[in-house]
């Protein structure tokens, strides 16, 4: 109990400090935004208990569309803490308190999967971010899984985005990662231990994060696969696909103990 108050403590007294510092760096169109952004997810790791592994790395030259799997809301904490990235998350998470105003600064795209008509605002947005020098992580399934699978990418949105960025002379380059919680105080972690940091299905968000942080202390692998160049003439069908399977044999081998030999993307 005293280490979730402790946590709860530092999310509402730091993060609105922070909050503010991100605004007025905005405001002033000073750097700084990747700086906060992954240094806070790091401390919120430390926080969580959660030890952050990598395979691979992910491409640092350029902004780029990370495609990945999607677990819980961990993920983000988990991503955030490796590289500055924007996220891409559903509308309703805008109107959450707090949470909401941060996901904001942190330049998270929000989609509204139910209205198709506006896919392309959100399209555009992710789009632009990219031009300005921001990377993007894409939860191509649009959902969450349980964490012992990959589910079917949805090709919609990612393969709207490919076709809109990669109508610039240059393309854009997708990176395929994926995300995993492999072990818990040391000890692999089997399947019927995933669901402590998997959020899913109609799971309630605070029973869900006090779990984790009474019986926390898990092991998070995030693996980066190839990148992938696409451009005018690339097929969106196909590349959809190829990241999936990527993805899909990425997760496959870091919950078998056997992560993928990954040569750095830069």
């Amino acid at each position: 109990m005293a280490r979730a108050l402790f946590i709860a403590a530092f999310f509402f007294t730091v993060t609105p400090l922070l909050i503010s510092i991100q605004w007025l760096l905005g405001k002033l169109n000073l750097p700084g935004w990747g700086f906060i952004s992954s240094n806070y997810y790091r401390v919120l790791c430390f926080l969580l208990r959660i030890r952050v592994r990598v395979n691979g790395a992910p491409v640092r030259s350029r902004a780029i569309l990370f495609v990945s799997n999607h677990i819980s809301w961990a993920d983000i904490v988990v991503i955030g803490s490796i590289a500055p990235v924007a996220f891409v998350a559903k509308r309703e998470v805008a109107s959450w308190p707090l949470v909401g105003v941060t996901a904001k600064l942190q330049q998270t795209v929000f989609v509204d999967r139910a209205r198709r008509h506006q896919t392309g605002d959100a399209v555009a947005e992710i789009v632009k971010r990219i031009e300005r020098g921001v990377s993007v992580v894409l939860f191509a399934e649009g959902t969450s899984s349980d964490g012992n699978r990959v589910l079917p990418f949805r090709s919609a949105l990612l393969g709207a985005v490919e076709e809109a960025a990669s109508s610039g002379s240059d393309g854009i380059l997708i990176q395929p990662m994926s995300i995993c919680y492999t072990g818990q105080h040391g000890l692999p972690m089997g399947r019927q231990h995933r669901p402590l940091v998997a959020w899913y299905g109609d799971l309630d968000f605070m029973p869900h994060i006090k779990a984790l942080i009474e019986q926390g202390a898990v092991d998070a692998l995030v693996t980066y696969g190839e990148p992938i160049p696409v451009d005018r003439d690339t097929d969106r069908k196909t590349v959809t696909k190829r990241l999936e399977g990527a993805v899909r044999r990425q997760l496959t081998a870091a919950l078998r103990g056997r992560p993928l030999a990954v040569e750095p993307a830069d």
